[in-house]
C-alpha cells in the first residue's frame, strides 16, 4: 500500500495563506495571488523575501518586454502589494509597484432572449440551475461555486454570500421563479443522493466538493454553443446580463451596485455603456429643435 507523503509548504507561503485566510480571501484570490507571487520567484531565481526594490523594478520591466496584458499585470501588481505589504512589512517594495492603465473593454451581453435559449440549452438541472443563479442573482462564478444549501433563505428571499469579492459578505435577490427552481433542484439532487442540508448547493464530481469555476465555464460555453449564440461568453457574461437588464428596467444603479456587491459606484455605472434600451429612451436635444422652433411661430395674440 502506497502511503501519501503530503506536500510541504515553506513558511513564508504558509504565511501569505495565514494573511489571505485572515482577510477571508476567496480560494479562487489565494491561488491568483500565490501563483502570481510564484512568478516574481521564478524570476528573482531565490526567495521572494530577498527582493530589492531594483529587482522590482527590472521584473516590471521584464513583463512589458513580454507584452504581458495591462490587465494580467495588474493584478500581479495587486498580489505583490499584497505580499510586501501584509507577509513582509516592507511597504517601501509596494510603492515601487506601478498600475498600467488601460482602456476597459465593454463586456459581452446578451439579449433577455439569449438568455432565456442558453439556460434551456444546459443538459441538466443542476447546471441550469447553476447558471440561473449566476444570471438571475448577478453572483460570480466562484461566488456560485461556493454556495451551500443553507444559504438559500426563502422566508427573506436572499442568497447568502459569505465570501464575495475581497471576502466580503453580503445578501443577494432570490427571485421566486428562481426559488422555484432551486426547490426542483433540491428534490432531484436529494433523490440521487448528492445533496446534504449541510453540503454544497452545487456539489462537483464528488458531493463533498464544490462545483469548480472552470467546469462553470465549460457549462457555459456548452450552453451557448447548443443555442445558437455567437457571442463569447462565459460565466461572468451572465453577471454581466444581470446588471444591465436591471439598469435597462429602470433600477438605480446604486441599488445595482449593492446587490453586485461593487465597493466604488463607478465600476456600476460602467453598464450604462451597454444598456441599449436606456440610450434608446434618452431624447436627443436636436429632436427638440423642430418643436422649439415651431413655437417659435406661433403667432401672438
Amino acid at each position: 500500500m502506497t502511503t501519501l507523503v503530503p506536500i510541504a509548504v515553506s513558511p513564508l507561503r504558509q504565511r501569505l495563506i495565514d494573511e489571505m485566510d485572515i482577510r477571508r480571501f476567496g480560494r479562487e484570490t489565494q491561488r491568483n495571488y500565490i501563483r502570481d507571487v510564484g512568478r516574481f520567484a521564478t524570476f528573482l531565481g531565490r526567495s521572494p523575501d530577498t527582493a530589492t526594490a531594483e529587482d522590482v523594478r527590472r521584473f516590471q520591466i521584464e513583463q512589458g518586454e513580454l507584452d504581458v496584458p495591462a490587465p494580467t499585470m495588474n493584478a500581479i501588481v495587486s498580489a505583490l502589494r499584497f505580499f510586501f505589504t501584509q507577509t513582509l512589512d516592507r511597504p517601501d517594495l509596494a510603492r515601487k509597484l506601478v498600475r498600467i492603465r488601460h482602456e476597459r473593454k465593454l463586456p459581452v451581453v446578451l439579449s433577455r432572449d439569449e438568455v432565456a435559449r442558453l439556460l434551456d440549452a444546459t443538459t441538466c438541472l443542476k447546471h441550469q440551475a447553476a447558471l440561473s443563479v449566476a444570471y438571475g442573482a448577478g453572483l460570480r462564478a466562484a461566488e456560485v461555486a461556493a454556495l451551500k444549501v443553507r444559504d438559500i433563505d426563502s422566508e427573506r428571499m436572499l442568497l447568502r454570500v459569505e465570501r464575495g469579492k475581497g471576502g466580503r459578505y453580503r445578501n443577494a435577490m432570490l427571485p421566486t421563479g428562481l426559488l422555484a427552481l432551486l426547490r426542483e433542484w433540491w428534490r432531484v439532487g436529494r433523490r440521487e443522493r448528492v445533496l446534504h442540508v449541510d453540503g454544497w448547493l452545487f456539489p462537483g464530481q464528488h458531493y463533498l466538493k464544490p462545483l469548480s469555476t472552470r467546469q462553470l465555464h465549460r457549462i457555459v460555453v456548452e450552453a451557448s454553443v447548443a443555442a445558437g449564440i455567437g457571442k463569447r461568453v462565459g460565466p461572468h457574461t451572465l453577471r454581466h446580463c444581470f446588471a444591465t437588464h436591471l439598469l435597462e428596467d429602470g433600477i438605480d444603479v446604486r441599488i445595482i451596485q449593492t446587490l453586485l456587491g461593487h465597493a466604488k459606484l463607478e465600476t456600476t455605472a460602467y453598464y450604462t455603456q451597454v444598456a441599449t434600451r436606456v440610450l434608446r429612451n434618452v431624447t436627443s436635444p436636436f429632436e427638440r429643435l423642430a418643436t422649439t422652433a415651431a413655437e417659435g411661430r406661433v403667432p401672438k395674440g
